[in-house]
């Protein structure tokens, strides 16, 4: 969770927790000083952990590789040189990269794709491979099960941006509220008898899950889906209600991926991947055919929600062959921006650290086939942060009385930054509403950060003591500040279990004293922590060191502007 000026197993479900093996953590904690400026900079928190179920099986890993035309602006890379490490879910010749090495100004439309595919010398893949994808979208087996969704008019928000915002609602796909429907079935359809009866396994953090039972369950074959135990209950409970096996695996989806993988090949089972396959591309595809077919006016851009890839591959794929006048544009979190980054480096990167909020697509890694399609046929990608998405999943309900999950609400955000950014205005734009499945507990947070999002909200405050010399002290402290005691304001995320917020209270409070204490539960994945210490300078090393030991990742809010003031500093 962000601070910004104001503080605000059923019996058909296998668990399995991994814990992780010496050599190779599946956490990490470090000091983050943010790069982003206030009004953008996110916190990543990883590995997320849920309160388990007195029946869980505990398993204990012991394979290690198991484990695991436009403004100018300039754009900064901070690339490390560590060599990259290798496991069976992540290819050796990927860079592990940090989300914050590419930051640029929400709304503005970074990396130019055309650029480094050309730099990359594959004889046009991307403009060829399109063309053979349009049979492929047009006898497409998806309306079998999947309708064509409306496309509706976004009357109040294109009032307030002075342009026409039209909005692809996949969100009301029946069964699963989400297009993944549309590709997992595309690819089951097409499976022999004898392989449908083999059955099929996936991995999915939820909505391409969702997908894959109701497409098992329309074809009569047995499915199994691997999550990460951080899946949240609405999206567990649909699968399980559609006849699934779920199995909940690992702390993040490489582990669940894995998983899948392994058990496919032990049984004989089709895996069924979320976006890195021609039929799931070409299933997805046909969004961006009822995109064309459903939009007679001349359009701008359509913007579209970026994980793995799939989605805006297949919409890229169909309309820039029929109409390649129009942007697709895809849109990203910044701390979970594995596109934007693959795009700047011209290759496939892996992110060493990915932000959950929006965990529709929060992906480390991009699909090969996704990428090659998209490093030619997407016009770059625009960045947008936790409060933005929350302002627009408020901005969808008071227009629509609907409500998106955070990814779901992903490319509206960006297609309001974007027309903001370059003052676009009288075009028509078109925003696809990706999933609706939202955990009802992370309303509450959503709430807190829209306002902040709309820049609605602010505490101008200050504090003096009254005590003589204090407001000269405050405005000119003295000595070279070894001795001086500061206040310090912190965040930290703290897991759903048992003692963690004791055992961080217990190291801090028996070596300096806790000022403030403010905790925000975020639902079953765990919550944040805002703690204030009154610290010597000469005892931030100890601090840090402290810190990093108890395993949860943190960050400083020292830089800004008004969180201090609530320290009464």
């Amino acid at each position: 969770m962000e601070y910004c000026s104001h503080l605000f197993v059923s019996p058909r479900m296998e668990v399995l927790c991994f814990t992780s093996s010496p050599g190779f953590p599946l956490s990490r904690s470090k000091p983050h000083h943010s790069p982003f400026p206030p009004m953008i900079r996110t916190l990543t928190l990883n590995k997320y952990h849920k309160t388990r179920p007195s029946n869980v099986v505990t398993a204990t890993l012991t394979n290690p590789a198991l484990q695991n035309s436009h403004k100018p602006l300039g754009l900064t890379p901070l690339i490390s040189t560590t060599p990259p490490e290798t496991s069976d879910h992540m290819p050796p010749q990927l860079m592990k990269v940090s989300a914050e090495s590419l930051v640029y100004e929400s709304g503005f439309l970074g990396v130019a794709p055309e650029k480094l595919a050309a730099a990359a010398g594959d004889g046009g893949y991307g403009f060829q491979h399109a063309i053979g994808y349009l049979p492929k979208i047009l006898s497409s087996k998806v309306y079998d099960v999947a309708v064509e969704t409306p496309m509706e008019y976004a009357s109040k928000l294109s009032e307030r941006l002075g342009v026409h915002i039209w909005l692809k609602r996949e969100d009301l796909q029946p069964g699963v509220f989400s297009f993944k429907l549309r590709g997992a079935y595309n690819m089951m359809a097409k499976l022999s008898r004898e392989q449908l009866d083999r059955g099929v396994i996936c991995s999915s953090a939820g909505n391409h899950a969702q997908g894959v039972a109701l497409s098992a369950q329309k074809l009569g074959c047995d499915a199994v889906v691997a999550m990460p135990v951080t899946t949240s209950e609405i999206k567990l409970k649909t699968v399980e209600r559609l006849g699934a096996k779920a199995v909940l695996v690992g702390d993040c989806y490489a582990d669940a991926q894995q998983y899948a993988k392994q058990r496919a090949k032990e049984e004989g089972r089709t895996f069924v991947p979320g976006f890195d396959h021609p039929d799931v591309i070409a299933g997805q595809g046909t969004v961006g055919m009822e995109i064309v077919r459903q939009m007679p006016t001349p359009l701008h851009a359509v913007f579209v929600p970026v994980g793995g890839g799939g989605l805006i591959a297949g919409i890229a794929a169909y309309v820039k062959t029929v109409c390649p006048e129009v942007k697709i544009i895809g849109v990203e979190p910044y701390d979970a921006n594995s596109m934007a980054l693959s795009l700047f480096h011209g290759q496939r990167i892996m992110l060493d650290n990915i932000g959950g909020f929006a965990d529709g697509v929060a992906m480390e890694v991009v699909g090969e086939e996704t990428f090659k399609l998209c490093r030619e046929l997407m016009d770059g990608v625009v960045l947008v942060n936790q409060d933005a998405i929350c302002a627009t999943i408020k901005d969808m309900f008071e227009e629509k009385r609907s409500i998106l999950e955070p990814a779901g609400a992903l490319a509206i955000a960006g297609a309001e930054a974007y027309c903001k950014y370059y003052g676009l205005k009288g075009e028509n734009v078109v925003a696809i509403t990706s999933g609706a499945n939202m955990t009802f507990n992370r309303l509450s947070l959503v709430s807190q950060h829209a306002d902040v999002g709309r820049r609605q909200e602010s505490v101008p405050a200050t504090y003096v003591p009254e005590k003589w010399g204090k407001f000269k002290q405050f405005c000119e402290p003295a000595g070279d500040g070894s001795s001086i005691e500061n206040e310090i304001l912190c965040r930290f995320f703290i897991p759903e279990r048992p003692g963690a917020l004791m055992k961080l209270l217990d190291a801090f409070s028996g070596r300096w004293n806790i000022s403030m204490l403010n905790y925000q539960r975020q639902g079953q994945i765990g919550g944040d922590l805002l703690v204030g210490l009154k610290i010597l300078s000469s005892e931030m090393d100890e601090f840090k060191a402290l810190a990093n030991s108890l395993g949860s990742d943190y960050a400083f809010e020292i830089s800004d502007e008004t969180l201090p003031l609530l320290l009464n500093q």
